[in-house]
């Protein structure tokens, strides 16, 4: 899940929010609204509104806490992590990298949660030093945030440590059977079963309190369950293809005949003789029969249309100098992972100083689609 909004960045890690954030955002400060004004009635609108929101605020700063938690201890093991985002229902650490082994999938798993417990008992020893008494009404608005944030983070640790794929639990489930059974995508098969059949308890424990009076609360836990049971079904889907592509080679999916293109072309030649007729999304750019660089619809898109006739191709052409490369025996998974890092669709193969071909996306939608009508 990719951010719209960027926030920054935290140890390197790019921090932004999805748009739904902002939906429960809003759910959460009406609901704390109705909860602070129903414990403390004596207090005027005006703080109790300021209390909610200051109060949705610190728990969406705890939810980044607990995914950057997470993201940091990836650091830490070596890993890559893009970005942290927070949307509706939490929030995501994008790792770029496939977890190497069943020690770092149980220490980043289990971070995020320690994390949240720890501000949990934070806020509540805070409370308690303050003179707040467990049983006893809050006193004033900063017990109350305290103590909202004190049980939130607790409730919220141990959300996340029931053992369904992806929650948390799910994860440490994944990394215990690991390393048991040394077998990484039979450990993520069996995690995501479990997410699949913690999914449906939710799905039917929601529905069973909506048709017993539990209205929007029994929905909301529904709804959980199908974001748990859509998560858990798209991991398992992931394990799969990383299991078919983990021994594959660029060389096996790659495109030999690369159609080329004169550097001294102009645009609108190439769109009309070249993009057009072929329909292919990558072309060779050739110069004085040397390879000068690669050119796709997206740097012809960067044009205006009226130009196109008097711009060449090597003038938007993206340099070879500027390309990463990769040779035939590269891995297919790293081959991807660096697509995903470079925001690219395609990379040239170069084996020798020598262009063998260009490996995208689409030849592995290719290769896979291929494979899977062979095993019908």
């Amino acid at each position: 899940m990719r951010a719209q909004i960027k926030l920054g960045r935290i140890a390197g890690i790019a921090v932004g929010l999805h748009y739904s954030w902002f939906i429960i955002a809003l759910l959460i400060t009406f609901s704390l609204v109705g909860h602070f004004h129903s414990v403390t009635p004596q207090w005027t609108r005006a703080v109790v509104w300021a209390s909610a929101i200051i109060t949705c605020l610190l728990f969406f700063a705890a939810l980044l806490l607990h995914e950057l938690a997470h993201s940091l201890v990836a650091k830490a093991y070596g890993l890559r992590v893009q970005a942290i985002t927070l949307f509706a229902l939490g929030g995501v650490s994008q790792i770029e990298t496939d977890v190497p082994d069943a020690k770092t999938e149980f220490w980043m798993a289990i971070a995020g949660p320690i994390t949240s417990v720890v501000i949990g008992m934070a806020c509540l020893g805070t409370d308690w030093m303050i003179g707040w008494l467990p049983g006893k009404a809050p006193t004033s608005p900063a017990v109350a945030v305290l103590l909202w944030l004190g049980y939130i983070n607790l409730v919220l640790a141990a959300f996340n440590m029931i053992p369904g794929f992806p929650l948390d639990g799910g994860r440490v489930l994944r990394a215990v059977i690991w390393w048991i059974t040394h077998n990484a995508d039979l450990s993520m098969r069996l995690a995501a079963q479990a997410g699949e059949a913690v999914a449906v308890a939710f799905i039917v424990l929601g529905l069973m309190r909506f048709f017993v009076g539990a209205s929007l609360d029994g929905l909301w836990t529904a709804f959980i369950g199908w974001f748990l049971l859509d998560a858990s079904r798209t991991s398992y889907a992931r394990t799969e293809l990383l299991s078919e592509l983990r021994d594959r080679r660029v060389g096996e999916m790659m495109e030999r005949d690369c159609p080329t293109v004169d550097s001294k072309t102009s645009l609108q030649q190439f769109v009309d003789e070249h993009l057009l007729p072929t329909g292919r999304r990558s072309f060779i750019v050739e110069e004085e029969d040397h390879v000068a660089g690669l050119i796709t619809p997206n740097e012809v898109k960067g044009v205006e249309r009226a130009l196109w006739p008097s711009t060449r191709v090597d003038r938007v052409m993206r340099p070879l100098r500027e390309l990463s490369i990769v040779a035939p025996d590269t891995p297919v998974i790293q081959a991807l992972q660096m697509m995903s890092q470079q925001d690219v669709n395609q990379l040239p193969v170069v084996l020798n100083g020598r262009l063998e071909g260009i490996f995208s996306r689409a030849h592995v939608m290719r290769f896979l689609q291929i494979r899977a009508e062979l095993h019908k």
